[in-house]
């Protein structure tokens, strides 16, 4: 089998899974490189290793890619849904779930799942969009025209976007603004940057919810909505979210995926000028890191 060149771990992803990190470091799905070292194809240190391997630093990893079909992917959870009418839909969007297809992504996505399907009463347009890991509220259009309705009201920045997210460490200030325009990192392709060859502005207001031992709770207003604008503005300005080992957060005890939150949506409906606003909890596994995090300052 064809093995990859060697990846050296560096010291600062000490603690991590060998699939989360894996993942991040490629740029492929987690669950590509979770069914990768299912199947015997990841060496660590010349060894194979499980998926949940904890990374310690220093180790050379290589990747054989298996000449066997792989199994065909799981179901993909299903968004839930939060309000409708005859132009769009609001929906809680978990975990796992990819917007769009995309080459390399297999299984249905979330616009599959809502009606892009043969015998469809409409087809789902997604107005904006949320990375595969980031849980919650989003928008969707019913059909092309309306799409283009909403995202005209979005780029006039008159709807409203929060989320929740727990960062590394303590900010200088209970509430500020990231004024850093963000574009693809020349090194990485996979990460965006603030360091970048084709910059675009990027605005990111926030507010401190809480003051945890090594983390704070935020919650941030999207002023522009740029690809990973929030992961990629901490990440500059040294707080990265937590678990979100593609750039640099720390690991919160079973949390499986970057700590980010689509909380709340606002905005008067472009058909009807009447103002709406929806609001989402945060899911069991967020609530339960921010626990575990709680705890430790208590520890």
């Amino acid at each position: 089998m064809p093995r990859s060149p060697e990846l050296l771990v560096p010291v600062a992803a000490a603690g991590a899974r060998l699939d989360a990190w894996l993942a991040a470091e490629r740029g492929i799905p987690r669950a590509r490189a979770a069914a990768l070292a299912h199947a015997g194809a990841v060496l660590v240190d010349g060894r194979r290793a499980a998926k949940s391997t904890r990374l310690r630093g220093g180790e050379r990893i290589a990747v054989e890619e298996p000449a066997a079909r792989e199994p065909d992917a799981p179901p993909p959870p299903r968004p839930a849904m939060v309000w409708e009418d005859e132009h769009m839909l609001v929906v809680d969007k978990p975990p796992g779930l990819v917007v769009h297809p995309a080459p390399g992504h297999r299984g249905q996505t979330l616009v599959e799942l809502l009606g892009a399907g043969e015998g469809a009463s409409f087809q789902a347009r997604a107005v904006h969009r949320l990375d595969r890991d980031t849980s919650g509220l989003m928008l969707v259009a019913k059909g092309e025209a309306v799409q283009r309705q909403l995202q005209v009201v979005l780029r006039r920045r008159e709807v409203e976007r929060e989320y929740l997210a727990l960062v590394a460490g303590r900010l200088r200030s209970r509430s500020g603004t990231i004024d850093a325009p963000i574009g693809r990192d020349p090194r990485r392709r996979t990460r965006m940057s603030t360091t970048t060859d084709k910059p675009r502005e990027a605005r990111t207001h926030f507010e401190v919810e809480e003051l945890l031992e090594g983390f704070t709770l935020v919650r941030v207003r999207l002023e522009t909505g740029r690809t990973h604008q929030i992961r990629a503005h901490f990440s500059a300005i040294g707080h990265p979210l937590a678990g979100d080992m593609e750039y640099g957060g720390r690991l919160v005890p079973g949390l499986e995926r970057q700590f980010l939150h689509s909380a709340r949506l606002a905005l008067d409906l472009p058909w009807s000028g009447v103002h709406h606003e929806w609001r989402s909890e945060l899911p069991a596994d967020l609530r339960a890191a921010l626990e575990a995090a709680a705890g430790h300052a208590g520890s």
